[in-house]
């Protein structure tokens, strides 16, 4: 298994005493999957998400990558964020370099590498762009680049698309499934957005509330990736089913406080 997370908990103390975040989250995911955790505020999420990285410690159980236990950060996990976190006095070339460079990559290597990705990611042709020339979904393909720069074995997505309008959106979400695909790389994002949870993920791990817990686990199968698959009944259907499921729990986690 390549990530796994072993009965894990998070707790943190206030003046009202302990929240419980994360109860007994659990899960199992195999290298080269899109993975989405899905759920509404409360639920956690975040909260996961920098675990996995190393960002924080849980109260009880534990993360592994290929069997080594998570104690912190890591190069072998890149984080993209939902606002795009890049230098506006760097060029997009060195925005890109950047991880590498605090790395200690030979000057030589990491400009390679870095346009390299840029290739990857369709921006080579302004490499020697400020951000401030760029559109959100170019920043944020900027972002992307920077962390596969590193070569990390997962990359972490918090929210990635959030900030963006909904045209922008949906041709990243398109961009992201055709670099899945030809990078092979394993994917964990979080994400409150449904449609979006079932177009790019094979896996979605749905989670309750108050605390976050694993309520289901879904297997996506749809018969392709394009914008067009979203008119189908299949798709809906799967939509519908996580909508009700998270909608059931939030109405369980309001009858609660």
């Amino acid at each position: 298994m390549f990530l796994q997370i072993n009965k894990l908990n998070k707790n943190f103390e206030t003046q009202s005493g302990t929240l419980v975040v994360l109860k007994d989250i659990d899960m199992a995911i195999e290298q080269g999957e899109f993975i989405c955790a899905v759920g509404a505020s409360g639920s956690g999420k975040s909260t996961l998400l920098r675990q996995i990285a190393g960002l924080d410690h849980p109260t009880t159980g534990e993360v592994r990558i290929e069997g080594n236990s998570v104690t912190g950060p890591g190069p072998d996990r890149g984080m993209v964020f939902q606002h795009y976190t890049l230098f506006p006095w760097k060029t997009v070339q060195e925005n890109t370099e950047f991880g590498l460079k605090l790395q200690g990559v030979p000057k030589k290597e990491r400009r390679e590498q870095a346009s390299y990705y840029l290739n990857v990611v369709g921006l080579s042709q302004f490499a020697q762009a400020l951000p401030k020339a760029l559109s959100g979904g170019m920043k944020q393909r900027v972002a992307i680049a920077r962390a596969l720069a590193s070569e990390p074995k997962i990359l972490l997505m918090d929210e990635p698309f959030g900030a963006l309008d909904i045209h922008t959106k949906e041709s990243m979400h398109e961009f992201m499934i055709d670099l899945w695909q030809r990078t092979g790389i394993t994917v964990f994002m979080i994400t409150h957005d449904v449609e979006e949870a079932v177009f790019l993920s094979n896996r979605i791990y749905a989670l309750g509330a108050r605390p976050g817990t694993v309520r289901k686990v879904m297997t996506i199968s749809l018969p392709n990736r394009t914008h067009l698959v979203k008119r189908q009944s299949v798709f809906h259907d799967y939509r519908d089913e996580l909508m009700d499921l998270l909608r059931q729990h939030g109405q369980e986690a309001l009858a609660t406080l």
